[in-house]
């Protein structure tokens, strides 16, 4: 399984952390999209868009971890791309990561830097990460329906 991981000035330092346990820790292997350097005048369109083409292309055979500073525009700009489901976590109960993997089969997670330590942003990770989707009928029947509405956005 390979990690695509992007993020813009907000989350770059996060992003530089969370890449390095992903692959030293963890044992995925990461392709880091950028921000290559902490400008903050970037736009973090510019490589979250990166992150969410590669995984779009490779729905099964990738995942990505997108950062910003609330992680919800991020979040946006992922899932508008086909194959794409991207989840938002910004601290709290990390039930809701589970869930997103379990029910949702979510293909992306988008941190919310500014909202929690680094500690938090690697157990929402790891959990994300090691958490199988369920298979369950009812959550293919509507992942399904979600990928054919993509074409009318």
């Amino acid at each position: 399984m390979k990690i695509y991981i992007a993020t813009d000035h907000a989350g770059y330092d996060m992003k530089e952390a969370i890449a390095s346990y992903v692959e030293k820790d963890l044992g995925f292997t990461v392709a880091d999209m950028g921000a290559h350097q902490n400008d903050p005048e970037d736009d973090y369109p510019d490589f979250i868009a990166l992150a969410a083409q590669e995984v779009s292309h490779d729905p099964n055979g990738s995942w990505g971890i997108i950062l910003g500073g609330s992680g919800q525009g991020e979040a946006m700009v992922a899932n508008r791309f086909p194959n794409v489901r991207c989840t938002v976590y910004y601290g709290g109960t990390l039930g809701i990561i589970k869930l997103s993997r379990e029910h949702n089969n979510a293909n992306m997670l988008s941190l919310g830097a500014r909202f929690m330590t680094l500690d938090e942003a690697k157990a929402a990770v790891k959990l994300w990460l090691e958490t199988s989707f369920s298979t369950e009928e009812r959550h293919v029947r509507r992942i399904k329906k979600i990928e054919q509405i993509w074409p009318y956005r």
